[in-house]
């Protein structure tokens, strides 16, 4: 290569190296959906926002319906690289073997409520009562359980009944079919509108399990580590994004989730589920959380014996967080 080609093909690797991310060529990443509610609520700002994009990932958000154990299957199979919501799914997987890892738990406190006929005044009152939750298994049994045993009540104690869904413990609460129920939002909001009695907001108790979490797989990790720590970071930039930008956050919340502004009801509920979000519930600093990982280890041991004596950091990596943490990324989020 002659003198002046060298000067041309150095001039081009100068500008391509520090041309803006937004001008070279995107990564795609997959990310799975278990549900669509407002706790996705800063994958989606992050999402419509750019903030993908400003780290260099096109994102495609798939809502992989069916439950949990569903988008887990999806990202070990490979159809996504990155799932949320996948909670105590993913340590079951990974109990029985599966190349499945946390790196970030945005939300490690519970968003359910207990709440109860206006009459039972305290949890000692619910002895011998029927409580709705959706099915067993579910996150709403958990929470009861780990309500209960915070109250130093035994399951056997009350009558767990399987109502479906929300709208259908509501329903069962109007026509007296069960006396209390776990519910999440939008629900408990309709609850205490009716006059239901909150008897326990897992939000205020010291008790910390899987509420949403970030997973993939440690082999696309350790194939794509600068991807996955780009993907990352537009999430942390997201939770940032969403506490600190309230219009703009309900925006995209109302878009996602199908809400016309006449819907004015349905407006207040996703306002006032906003306000949980971005000022009680979101960690600014997600690290992944082995406390919610070994309240998740407890409860899988009855039916996983691999779950009885394990570490709960072997089923986190920290690194990626870590290193985001370290580099001042997140305090200069927050004016750090």
């Amino acid at each position: 290569m002659g003198r002046k080609g060298a000067i041309a093909f150095g001039a081009i690797l100068l500008i391509v190296s520090g041309a803006p991310r937004g001008l070279l060529a995107l990564d795609k990443v997959r990310v799975g959906l278990s549900a669509m509610s407002a706790t996705s609520g800063s994958l989606w700002v992050a999402e419509e926002k750019g903030l993908f994009k400003k780290h260099g990932i096109e994102p495609e958000v798939i809502f992989i319906g069916g439950g949990a154990a569903r988008v887990v299957s999806s990202l070990i199979a490979g159809d996504v690289q990155f799932a949320t919501g996948g909670g105590d799914a993913v340590i079951r997987a990974a109990l029985r073997g599966a190349d499945v890892i946390s790196v970030s738990s945005p939300l490690i406190k519970g968003l359910q409520r207990v709440m109860a006929r206006p009459d039972l005044k305290s949890p000692e009152d619910l002895r011998g009562k029927k409580i709705g939750i959706t099915r067993f298994g579910s996150a709403s049994h958990l929470v009861i359980l780990l309500a209960l045993r915070r109250w130093g009540m035994r399951p056997e104690e009350v009558r767990i009944l399987q109502v479906e869904s929300s709208p259908a413990m509501l329903a069962s609460l109007d026509n007296k079919g069960i006396d209390g129920a776990v519910l999440t939002m939008p629900s408990f909001f309709v609850a205490e509108e009716k006059g239901y009695r909150v008897l326990a907001d897992l939000g205020d108790m010291d008790i910390y399990y899987l509420q949403n979490t970030l997973d993939t797989t440690r082999s696309y990790i350790r194939k794509n580590r600068d991807q996955a720590l780009r993907f990352v970071k537009a999430m942390v930039e997201g939770i940032a994004y969403f506490k600190k930008n309230r219009k703009e956050s309900l925006e995209v919340l109302r878009k996602k989730l199908r809400i016309q502004s006449e819907q004015e009801r349905s407006l207040r509920y996703l306002e006032n589920s906003y306000h949980l979000l971005a000022s009680k519930y979101y960690n600014e600093v997600p690290y992944p959380s082995t406390k919610a990982i070994q309240t998740s280890l407890e409860f899988l041991a009855a039916d996983e014996p691999k779950a009885r004596g394990a570490d709960p950091k072997s089923f986190v990596d920290e690194s990626i967080m870590k290193e985001i943490d370290a580099s001042g990324f997140i305090k200069a989020l927050y004016g750090g």
